[in-house]
């Protein structure tokens, strides 16, 4: 032993040899394993089975921009459709602070009390840096994330409008088709994502906390009008007294907007989702409102309102999309905005060349 290896605590000793041929195969197995995504079919049978992992697989699928991915994407969706359409869909907005993630762990963890299987779509806002999630629901979700009957899927919102997930509308298919009987999805809460929240679920609920100083103005006018109940959330303790009066005056409010279109007339309610108080009130409410619009034909009427709007997005989308990939379009673009910012054209003029272009 050498004069280094004694005053070291930290040396090399030989050990047992492998064959680098075993060595390399094994690899190579593992990489293959690794790349190999497996074909429609499984999946989708994985998927009906409530495979979670077949299921995650698949949402992956949605939301990625690779053409490939696209194709069988579509391929899933197209399958899974027959099996879809059998939850109660739930939205769930309020400004950051409100407590969205706390309120939607009790809820989630009251409805698998209840028998329940439940999907939690939280679309994060992403890291303009790298177009990640940075707020992270699933670990802001400790005990909910943990019941084999949960599943939450954080999805980045990237550039989608409002924050909204491009492909929420296609997970949530596929979560029903897993056998997902709950589909509850958060928004980011920042004011513009509500719209398209709105037009892909049945119930709409806004969380408020009292004392914010927006009782009567709420967060603006069309996020109220939209909402199908409206939760005070944090009404405990101290602020158990602010809470009430705060109802008292959501109430009055409500009752001076229009009537809705499913003529159900919106209610307020109290809850405390850290002690988990008011939230089977607020379930038995969703439930009310699902037998009266189911009663008077509206959740059949606004799924199929939901569905034609959709088909307009996608092909807006798709349009958009394909637009803007073309090389001639990118080329002539960056030129197009060279000239603006040297005060050469105008944004009318610099859309008319290249929509002249693509024709």
């Amino acid at each position: 032993m050498s004069k280094k290896s004694k005053t070291s605590a930290i040396h090399e000793t030989d050990g047992v040899s492998q064959s680098d041929i075993t060595n390399a195969s094994s690899i190579d197995s593992i990489k293959q394993k690794r790349k190999a995504q497996p074909d429609t079919s499984t999946l989708v049978a994985n998927i009906l089975k409530g495979n979670i992992t077949a299921l995650s697989r698949a949402i992956t699928l949605i939301e990625s921009s690779n053409p490939k991915h696209l194709k069988q994407a579509n391929a899933i969706i197209t399958e899974c459709l027959a099996h879809a359409n059998k939850s109660v869909r739930l939205g769930i907005t309020g400004v950051p602070g409100v407590g969205k993630s706390t309120f939607i762990e009790a809820l989630g963890l009251h409805l698998i009390a209840l028998g329940k299987k439940v999907a939690v779509l939280a679309v994060d806002p992403s890291s303009s840096l790298s177009k990640g999630s940075i707020l992270g629901d699933k670990t802001r979700m400790e005990d909910l994330v943990k019941s084999d009957q949960a599943f939450i899927r954080p999805s980045p919102s990237g550039t989608s409008l409002g924050g909204v997930a491009r492909k929420t509308r296609e997970t949530i298919i596929l979560c029903e088709a897993a056998g997902f009987d709950t589909i509850i999805i958060e928004t980011v809460g920042v004011g513009q994502s509500e719209t398209a929240v709105h037009s892909m679920v049945d119930f709409f609920l806004l969380l408020k906390i009292a004392g914010a100083g927006d009782e009567l103005q709420g967060i603006k006018r069309g996020i109220i009008e939209m909402a199908d109940a409206i939760a005070i959330n944090k009404a405990d303790g101290d602020n158990l007294k602010a809470a009430k009066l705060a109802k008292v005056e959501f109430n009055r409010a409500l009752h001076l907007y229009p009537q809705k279109a499913s003529a159900w007339q919106p209610k307020v309610t109290l809850c405390s989702a850290l002690k988990h108080e008011g939230i089977a009130d607020l379930w038995n409410l969703v439930l009310d409102y699902m037998k009266h619009t189911k009663a008077n034909n509206y959740f059949e009427q606004h799924r199929t309102e939901q569905n034609k709007f959709w088909l307009l997005q996608t092909i807006e989308d798709r349009l958009k999309s394909d637009f803007f990939n073309q090389p001639e379009i990118k080329k002539a673009l960056k030129t197009q905005l060279q000239l603006i910012e040297d005060g050469k054209t105008t944004p009318f003029t610099a859309a008319e060349f290249l929509l002249q272009l693509k024709n």
